[in-house]
């Protein structure tokens, strides 16, 4: 299973200025744009392909409906989190209740103690990515998932 999540990962909110080969739009009234790479699309695409790929984000449904659409990406299934705002520790119980004994690869640019305790404490493979919010994701970050699941046992 991997899980990615956007805010910070796919939208680099916290580079002081829209990055090279980035967009601005605004998705929620007056809380200013979302930054989004039109070639994330393909690194969506080819995740996708490797594993059952989820949204681990407090975007939800509209992360679907609203930024998908924008980089060609067929919806994906969704974790479902308490409502926004909320504490980052308290995606890891929605994740580890999706995930249950999988194998389980988590893109986030906030990686608490409890989601790195959960991890530790997997008997299934785990693996966490960490993004920088102020660089967003890389190639060689989904390059390193890619590796991970091939990686596995009976990985075909």
């Amino acid at each position: 299973m991997l899980l990615l999540d956007l805010d910070g990962v796919l939208n680099p909110f916290g580079a002081p200025e829209c990055p090279e080969g980035y967009l601005e739009r605004e998705f929620f009234p007056d809380e200013g744009p979302e930054r989004y790479c039109i070639a994330h699309g393909e690194w969506i695409r080819d995740l996708a392909a490797v594993g059952e790929l989820w949204w681990a984000t407090g975007w939800g449904e509209h992360a679907n409906e609203l930024y998908l659409p924008l980089l060609g990406v067929e919806p994906l299934p969704v974790v479902r989190f308490p409502p926004v705002p909320f504490a980052p520790e308290l995606k890891v119980p929605a994740i580890a209740q999706v995930v249950g004994d999988r194998a389980a690869a988590w893109i986030d640019d906030n990686h608490t103690e409890a989601g790195r305790d959960w991890a530790a404490g997997r008997s299934a493979p785990t693996l966490l990515v960490p993004i920088d919010p102020a660089v967003g994701w890389r190639r060689r970050d989904v390059d390193e998932v890619l590796g991970w699941v091939r990686s596995l046992p009976g990985y075909v």
